[in-house]
């Protein structure tokens, strides 16, 4: 980055570190940094201090939060017999959008990639069968996603679960509200077949 300044160069490297932000947009983050005013960019600094300083992983579930346990943890209202298995905790914001889901969640940190050396080891599968053995448990959702890891994520939960007489489910895959079938791949097709139901 020759001709910026070193205070402008380390701006730049930092925003790159970011996941999703290559060298340009990193650029023009932080040439938008610079533009904005003082209390912008010292606002901007303090939420990111401050989140990092606040908040932490639900030491049940693994969702983020800033108190341990986490509010569907503790929430009366939650049905504490069915829990969600998602891969990371920004799918737990996406399915409870939905404000269909009325159980608790349980955060695996990934999915299954033997070609990135992540095995069970390195996901919280252990913790999980410990919920489990617990007690009350009656279904567990398998939410991973719809990808090689997260299907063979899925499979490997069901092989473990299923000798503990336990309701292992999938969410459904197929074809989105208001798809075309002429713009749906092969596999996407497959799976909406695999996993039609009757009307």
């Amino acid at each position: 980055m020759a001709g910026y300044s070193r205070a402008l160069q380390e701006l730049i490297s930092a925003l790159n570190k970011l996941p999703g932000i290559g060298p340009k947009t990193a650029q023009r983050l932080a040439f938008y940094i610079l533009k904005s005013s003082k209390e912008d960019a010292v606002g901007l600094s303090d939420s990111i201090v401050r989140a990092r300083e606040r908040l932490k992983y639900c030491s049940v579930c693994g969702s983020i939060t800033e108190k341990d346990p986490c509010d569907y943890c503790q929430s009366p209202g939650r049905d504490k017999s069915v829990i969600c298995v998602v891969e990371l905790p920004q799918d737990i914001f996406v399915i409870e959008k939905t404000r269909g889901f009325k159980g608790v969640y349980h955060v695996l940190m990934g999915a299954l990639s033997p070609l990135d050396g992540v095995g069970p080891d390195d996901l919280k599968i252990k913790q999980l069968l410990e919920r489990i053995k617990k007690g009350g448990v009656k279904e567990i959702i398998v939410a991973t996603n719809p990808n090689v890891e997260g299907e063979a994520t899925a499979m490997y939960l069901s092989r473990l679960i299923h000798p503990l007489n336990i309701k292992v489910t999938r969410l459904a895959h197929g074809i989105p509200m208001g798809g075309d079938l002429e713009y749906a791949d092969e596999v996407t097709l497959a799976m909406a077949l695999e996993g039609r139901t009757e009307i």
